[in-house]
């Protein structure tokens, strides 16, 4: 067997996730990025050293199409087994599309998701099926359809490793771009972009590409190189920044403001707390409260355990009873100052912001709104239309609240 060195096969980018793969401490590695980013030359790799660490479970490889295979994540695998040295050990044939290494028998099997029926069949003669990659995530039907993958092939054994790879797609509503922001135990996100590879694996012509492509149409290099959800021209927000809060910066914001969206069904009550600096003009928002069919009173003993003793909450005006409701349940409840144009103005106001700071873990609907809002367009012609959409905005309405007396003073 030929030796090698680690780092001449994955770039330097993936040292943290092959460490924490080797280790055990995940279950789950997500990697996503932009082109030339070689994260499906990482995963390769990880694919093969995971079977030889487990000598009694197989792998499963998949893309939505199974046309696809011979010439992307098979030859893939090939190529990772021949860079770690390790071509006489394996047997790779393309009918049936198999790698099998030769002193134990377990296999790397190959299949496409546009005949579901193969995996229902899958039989091993020995073990179990412990570890699977799925390429190209976001091409899958979706999160339900993944996840049945999952269930029909992690059926025994001890150990169990998924791969997820794709390269972001433009809109942040789609399904693989939200199933990042699912926080989930052993579960690893890493983002890579050609950037972090070694020049010299690209070559010049590469890297031309891309800073061409950088010089005409910046927005189409974020996306296709960078890796970025740059959406469709029609998002409402453009300064939005998807990122843990830690529990000490919490500690530090001298200035938490509160605000509630009233709700019931079908639209939901929605809380947040959040934080202003005014310096940087930046919007942190972390933490969430979102509740269906929920009485007033149920919905104030909540937003007790958010707050401290004392805090306002600025509450949508336009359901004064309820802002009374609060007052009595022992709530420093203020209802929002509106008036013509108020809407306008406060969106304006959060879209001039340098940065709105969601933390993901902490509030995934509020993610999920402010990534997810768009303009809207006119069905015949295709152009944007002005105002903004009301419509799946509880949140944000909440956030607007929240910064009632920031915004009505122009940001100071």
């Amino acid at each position: 067997m030929t030796t090698y060195k680690l780092s001449d096969i994955i770039s330097p980018a993936f040292i943290e996730p092959h460490r924490a793969i080797k280790v055990g401490a995940i279950n789950e590695l997500v990697e996503k990025g932009g082109r030339g980013s070689a994260k499906s030359s990482h995963l390769s790799v990880e694919v093969v050293l995971e079977l030889l660490r487990h000598p009694d479970c197989h792998a499963v490889v998949m893309r939505k199409v199974g046309n696809t295979l011979r010439t992307s994540v098979y030859a893939q695998i090939c190529w990772a087994i021949a860079e770690l040295g390790l071509t006489d050990r394996f047997r790779c044939t393309v009918s049936p599309m198999e790698c099998i290494y030769r002193k134990t028998g377990q296999k790397i099997l190959f299949f496409g998701l546009d005949d579901p029926g193969k995996l229902k069949s899958i039989k091993v003669s020995f073990g179990y099926i412990g570890i699977a990659w799925f390429e190209e995530l976001d091409q899958f039907d979706g999160a339900e359809q993944v996840r049945n993958v999952e269930q029909s092939l992690f059926r025994g054994g001890e150990y169990s490793m998924c791969f997820r790879s794709f390269n972001p797609p433009a809109m942040a509503r789609n399904w693989a771009n939200q199933y990042v922001l699912e926080s989930k135990p052993g579960k690893l996100v890493h983002h890579s972009t050609y950037l972090t590879t070694p020049p010299e694996w690209l070559g010049p012509r590469f890297i031309d590409d891309a800073e061409h492509l950088k010089s005409v149409n910046e927005t189409a290099y974020r996306h296709e190189y960078l890796g970025e959800v740059v959406g469709s021209g029609t998002q409402v927000f453009e300064n939005l920044t998807i990122m843990a809060i830690s529990d000490y910066q919490i500690t530090q914001f001298d200035r938490i403001l509160s605000g509630v969206d009233w709700g019931w069904y079908p639209d939901p009550f929605a809380f947040n707390r959040v934080h202003y600096d005014a310096g940087r003009k930046t919007l942190y928002i972390f933490d969430e409260l979102t509740r269906g069919r929920t009485s007033n009173r149920d919905t104030a003993e909540l937003v007790k355990q958010h707050i401290a003793p004392g805090e306002l909450v600025t509450a949508d005006s336009a359901e004064e009873k309820s802002c009374n409701d609060y007052r009595s349940y022992g709530i420093r409840c203020r209802s929002a100052e509106k008036g013509p144009g108020s809407v306008n103005y406060s969106m304006k106001w959060l879209q001039s912001l340098e940065r709105i700071v969601i933390d993901p873990e902490r509030c995934p609907d509020t993610v999920k709104e402010f990534t997810e809002y768009e303009y809207e367009r006119d069905n015949k012609t295709g152009e944007v239309l002005q105002g903004y959409p009301d419509l799946n905005n509880h949140h944000i309405d909440a956030v607007r609240y929240a910064t009632n007396q920031i915004w009505k003073r122009r940001g100071q």
